[in-house]
């Protein structure tokens, strides 16, 4: 059985699902000497490759720079569901955006817009179904899915339905949950091929990526960057940081921004067609609306993708399958006897006020980071709005860059302990139904 996060010789992705299920590509050329771009990324995960995309389909040349390879971090490793809306949920967009020319209704379903766009453009197959349900455990829970159904009628978002205990054994078989709340415009996929998919269209428009390539410094040189490798230099016009939780020390003021949390998947045997749909009648993706919550999906050859768990610092558990599969058993008992092929672990970044953010650090060097579990979505709508502030249009990006952030109480030495403590009352919370 593959080890959490173990690195697969061959191709240097961690040995997950997601990698053993696709067709790898050639790995692509290390940085080597001097190269000029008018935008050079850092990070080629869903926030650089959607970014990067916008930008070729604008005219400009991008050079993307990949520290191991194309969606090797968590863009290629998470849950694969698209959550429409943010983190913050409809409030946040009430608290920032209500004087917007955009709607708040466009801004809840940009970024999955935006990612079925490009699906459709360049014909990328990453197994997207249809669906999302989140579930609760509890009245209370149900009485916050009602309210959010509420503001989706009154800002005329679509697609949303309050099911309950019995409505919701058509998207569900199991008896654990009180209800749910169904996005039938949310959705489901295979990550690691989105990303890939993705890399493939930014090259076919002329785009340059460099794998095994980590970038050591970023220095002002005149009015343009030089991006440092350890074998290359690339110099720019614009730069834009999308390294997220992977971005390390590369800048400082950012890494006191984020703090990466380690969350875990595994992956069943592949199911037989009759106990797939018993578990999952309508081939939805399901979470639940706990602090600390469960996630879990269908794959295309009809395995169970099981989620969960926080670990904040990044540091993956000894025991994956112990920790997720007593998890995966109280929701469906039936599974008892399945063999589990795959686990691994990956690293997101959270923010102290779980808002994502995009903004500047210098007139020409951009980034987009703590997504916070909604970055199959906000990735995206990020990478339009960093392409269009490139490109001379701001105002959007200019109302993301805007939105308070807070550092974690401590800084980087106590954000963890600070973290677990907020976790454990929470996950306390849950568990007595508050």
């Amino acid at each position: 059985m593959p080890a959490a996060d173990a690195v697969n010789r061959d191709n240097v992705y961690p040995d997950s699902y997601y990698a053993a299920s696709v067709e790898m590509p050639a790995q692509r050329d290390q940085l080597q000497g001097h190269q000029e771009a008018e935008v050079c990324i850092v990070g080629a995960g869903f926030s650089g490759l959607s970014a990067g995309l916008f930008l070729q389909e604008q005219g400009c040349r991008v050079v993307v720079l990949e520290a191991q390879r194309v969606g090797w971090g968590a863009s290629g490793r998470n849950g694969g569901q698209l959550i429409n809306g943010f983190n913050g949920g409809i409030d946040f967009l009430q608290d920032y955006f209500s004087g917007c020319s955009t709607s708040i209704a466009d801004l809840h379903m940009a970024g999955g817009d935006y990612l079925r766009q490009i699906l459709e453009r360049y014909s990328i197959d990453c197994d997207y179904r249809p669906g999302h349900v989140t579930v609760a455990y509890s009245r209370k829970h149900m009485q916050g899915l009602a309210e959010e159904a509420r503001l989706c009628r009154e800002h005329n978002i679509p697609g949303y339905q309050l099911l309950d205990a019995d409505a919701l054994q058509a998207c569900v078989g199991s008896k654990l949950y009180a209800g749910g709340l169904l996005d039938s415009l949310g959705g489901h996929l295979h990550p690691l091929k989105l990303a890939l998919g993705e890399a493939q269209a930014l090259e076919q428009l002329g785009g340059q990526i460099f794998e095994h390539s980590p970038v050591v410094s970023i220095d002002k040189k005149g009015e343009k960057q030089q991006i440092s490798t350890a074998s290359g230099q690339v110099i720019a016009g614009q730069v834009i940081l999308c390294g997220n939780a992977y971005l390390g020390q590369l800048s400082k003021p950012l890494a006191a921004r984020v703090m990466p949390a380690a969350t875990q998947v595994m992956a069943t045997e592949s199911l037989p067609e009759e106990l797939a749909r018993e578990i999952l009648p309508a081939d939805m993706c399901i979470a639940d609306c706990r602090y600390i919550l469960d996630y879990y999906r269908l794959s295309a050859d009809r395995r169970l993708l099981f989620g969960g768990g926080t670990v904040y610092g990044g540091v993956a558990p000894a025991d994956i399958i112990g920790k997720l599969r007593p998890n995966m058993l109280n929701v469906f008992p039936q599974l008892a006897d399945v063999k589990i092929d795959y686990a691994w672990s990956g690293n997101i970044a959270i923010t102290n006020n779980r808002h994502a953010q995009l903004g500047r650090l210098d007139d020409n060097l951009y980034f987009a980071h703590g997504y916070c579990g909604h970055g199959v979505n906000v990735t995206h709508l990020f990478g339009k709005l960093l392409a269009d502030a490139i490109g001379g249009e701001t105002a959007l990006f200019d109302l993301f860059a805007g939105v308070p952030w807070s550092g974690f109480p401590g800084g980087q030495r106590f954000r963890v302990p600070y973290s677990v403590a907020g976790s454990w009352w929470y996950g306390l919370r849950d568990r007595l139904g508050m």
